[in-house]
């Protein structure tokens, strides 16, 4: 692979194979993920994988040699000399998770490339995470080589994957948050019994997969539209969106109107780091509570997951899915008292572009805050002073080497959502808005 150029070499067994396939593929363009790909000859007579820089193709070669072959990937010493792998367990982390990711998920796409035996999953910062362990050390890095970095859905549900230093994972029960698929006979934990299936929602999440991430495994037209059109509705809606190259679950029946309350006449703008708020409607007899339209359910589900609990203005916000489906403007002539606000055409939707790289830059509120857009001579002291006058204390300050972005980290997740409140699209001059979103990283 050349890293940047989107080219890549292949060599194949020999040079007939090779005549056959470049005369094969000049008259009928092949296509990967709806892009033409052009095949040429290449000046090079042999190609040398053996540098640490081509173990993830070669990795990856191994995997799909064995697929095909309907085999597990093997360590072949002299395919690739690698570092013995420290251990046969995985420490998987899930970024931007828009979509469920279920036990049975993790083990349907580990398990091409080895025995997986074990799982653990559980919730970490705000994260959701995973100890994965397969029967053979050689599988793991195999399986870490291929997929660190890789969305399992697009745009999202980013894999991030090290080796874990516990070479042995201890199950106690089979559920929905850990197996053991060496002990079947494992009970539960919740008094039901061990044979009870947990894995519904996970079998038709991967079918979805199967359809729309990187395995690229195609099912039967009459599979995809029972399991999709009339089992599992949702994942139907979210596949379509996958496919058209946006997240977005609008039409699946998840309303995008959320209820939050114990709020000021501020806080629902907070929103729109989850998703493009439409319209704000504050109760006309609860002024601390507003029912806010997002642009679809993914978005306010998102919001709701993220925000719900989170203290703001000294309160702890309160975010549930609403009953209604839209949130009606006053009709022509009726006074509202300004109650119900319209942000259909704002400027600050940050997910109106579709597959827009703000989808893949998505976390839970934290104490730092990334700054993009950052105007020309404005130095770290601006910043820092700027900030402090929302009230709040800065901490920490690191510029990127381009010094167009930057990371500030305040003293509290609370203060970070006010300055954020505060000076998300902060007007630097010279047509300059700042843009702020909370960061996954700390300094």
């Amino acid at each position: 692979m050349l890293k940047g150029k989107n080219q890549a070499f292949l060599e194949l067994g020999t040079e007939e194979a090779a005549i056959t396939m470049v005369n094969y593929y000049t008259a009928v363009t092949p296509q990967v993920r709806n892009t033409p790909v052009f095949i040429q000859y290449s000046n090079h007579k042999e190609l040398k994988t053996d540098s640490a820089l081509n173990q993830r193709a070669q990795a990856v070669l191994q995997a799909v040699s064995a697929v095909q072959d309907g085999n597990s990937p093997s360590s072949d010493p002299g395919v690739l000399d690698l570092a013995p792998p420290p251990s046969p367990v995985l420490r998987i982390i899930i970024d931007n998770m828009f979509y469920p990711v279920t036990l049975d998920v993790l083990q349907q796409i580990f398990s091409k490339f080895g025995t997986v035996m074990k799982i653990i999953t559980f919730t970490k910062n705000n994260q959701f995470q995973a100890l994965l362990q397969f029967s053979d050390p050689v599988n793991a890095q195999q399986a870490k080589l291929s997929l660190d970095g890789q969305n399992i859905y697009n745009s999202c549900c980013t894999l991030r994957i090290d080796f874990s230093k516990l070479v042995n994972l201890n199950v106690k029960y089979n559920n929905d948050k850990s197996r053991d698929y060496t002990r079947p006979d494992l009970p539960t934990g919740d008094g039901e019994s061990a044979n009870k299936d947990h894995s519904l929602l996970g079998k038709y999440t991967y079918i979805f997969i199967q359809l729309y991430c990187f395995h690229s495994y195609l099912l039967p037209a009459e599979i995809h539209k029972t399991f999709f059109t009339k089992l599992c509705p949702l994942s139907a809606a979210a596949a379509a969106a996958a496919a058209a190259g946006r997240v977005a679950l609008s039409g699946s029946g998840v309303s995008g109107v959320l209820l939050a309350s114990n709020l000021n006449e501020e806080v629902p703008l907070i929103l729109r780091v989850y998703g493009d708020v439409q319209r704000v409607k504050i109760l006309y007899n609860k002024k601390d509570s507003a029912l806010i339209q997002l642009s679809d359910g993914n978005q306010a589900q998102l919001a709701m997951s993220h925000l719900n609990g989170q203290k703001v203005f000294g309160k702890v916000m309160r975010v549930t899915l609403s009953k209604h489906q839209t949130v009606a403007l006053p009709r022509e002539g009726l006074d509202d008292q300004l109650l119900t606000k319209d942000f259909s055409g704002s400027p600050l939707h940050r997910f109106k572009k579709p597959g827009s790289k703000n989808f893949q830059n998505i976390f839970p509120p934290s104490a730092t805050l990334h700054l993009s857009n950052i105007r020309d001579g404005v130095g770290e002291d601006d910043l820092r002073l700027l900030f402090s006058n929302s009230g709040g204390t800065v901490k920490a300050f690191k510029f990127f080497q381009d010094r167009k972005m930057s990371l500030i980290q305040m003293s509290s997740v609370e203060e970070a959502i006010q300055a954020l409140m505060d000076l998300h699209n902060y007007d630097m001059g010279g047509n300059h808005h700042l843009k702020v979103s909370f960061s996954k990283s700390t300094i």
